[in-house]
């Protein structure tokens, strides 16, 4: 039986409980270590979101991230939320079906750009978030509209064991996702793309219909979390989405998934969300600002990248 500590995701999670210790040992003199864990698992629970997504995409292979995921979260929620105008009852799904279509729309456009442009996914995704961006503009207006009291209950409250509803329902989400990865046939063709593209196709795997599936798959889950993350905090803004363009990557490679493709491990996604939570509630605790934060992820990503890519040399 293979050692725990050998696992992909057990690193992430060793670190999640070590900066828990620390962030708690300095707020309010080691004290408040429920509302510590609530907070951690609420906003935990976006870049999971987010986070599962990007390692479908990164999985594919070197070259495939998707930098849109920021812009594609500000154009779901402003429009679903423009949609549902404060109405609960049908305009709930309206609202929430409006999110998820936004996701497949900006998915093939996404996937458009890469296949039949020729473009690399990181630039097409990129380019393309400033059109994703500016809808979302253009349909703000300077507005600010509030989501129905329903939603705004649901994604604040704790029903079930005084656990955030946001993290059972991220927690579900990441079940399906293992689930696919796993024991579907999809999953075993996106590993297969990623580890060796050429004798994926020449094996009879659809490339170009698993990758666009893919790309779509990553833009649904960045309008999902768009939704949520407006009814969570109480309405659209511009720049809502903008940290979780360096989260979504940091929680996948942190997670234990291969910055090169071909191997994705789901449960070390929670693990580097809650991580780069703490951290940033630790680095916020000393007083420090945006910049210091970013600057701390950046060096986190990099050190990890490093540290895989000398254990793959010596393998």
């Amino acid at each position: 039986m293979m050692n725990i500590y050998k696992a992909p995701w057990f690193w992430a999670w060793v670190a999640a409980f070590a900066a828990f210790g620390a962030t708690w040992s300095l707020s309010a003199g080691g004290g408040g270590g429920m509302a510590l864990l609530v907070a951690a698992l609420t906003f935990g629970s976006f870049s999971v979101l987010t986070g599962l997504g990007q390692m479908l995409v990164i999985t594919m292979g070197p070259g495939n991230t998707d930098l849109s995921i920021p812009a594609t979260m500000t154009l779901a929620a402003t429009l679903s939320l423009k949609l549902m105008n404060g109405a609960g009852g049908v305009w709930i799904i309206a609202g929430l079906l409006t999110a998820l279509l936004i996701g497949v729309g900006v998915g093939i456009v996404n996937f458009a750009l890469i296949r039949l442009l020729r473009i690399p996914p990181i630039i097409a995704t990129l380019s393309a978030s400033f059109l994703y961006q500016s809808l979302a503009i253009w349909s703000n207006r300077g507005l600010r509209i509030k989501p129905p009291q329903a939603l705004a209950d649901f994604t604040t409250g704790r029903a079930v064991l005084g656990i955030p509803n946001l993290a059972w329902l991220a927690l579900a989400i990441t079940v399906v996702f293992w689930v696919i990865l796993n024991r579907a046939r999809f999953g075993r063709r996106i590993s297969a793309i990623g580890q060796n593209p050429r004798a994926a196709r020449l094996a009879g795997v659809p490339v170009a219909s698993v990758t666009a599936a893919t790309y779509v798959t990553c833009a649904v889950m960045a309008g999902l979390t768009g939704f949520l993350l407006a009814c969570f905090s109480g309405g659209a803004a511009l720049n809502m989405g903008a940290e979780f363009l360096l989260m979504s990557i940091a929680v996948t490679v942190i997670g234990g998934s291969s910055i090169a493709g071909g191997n994705s491990n789901v449960p070390g996604i929670w693990g580097g969300a809650l991580f780069m939570y703490l951290i940033v509630s630790m680095l916020n605790s000393y007083g420090l600002g945006a910049g210091v934060r970013l600057l701390s992820t950046g060096v986190i990503i990099i050190a990890i990248v490093a540290i895989a890519s000398g254990r793959k040399a010596r393998l």
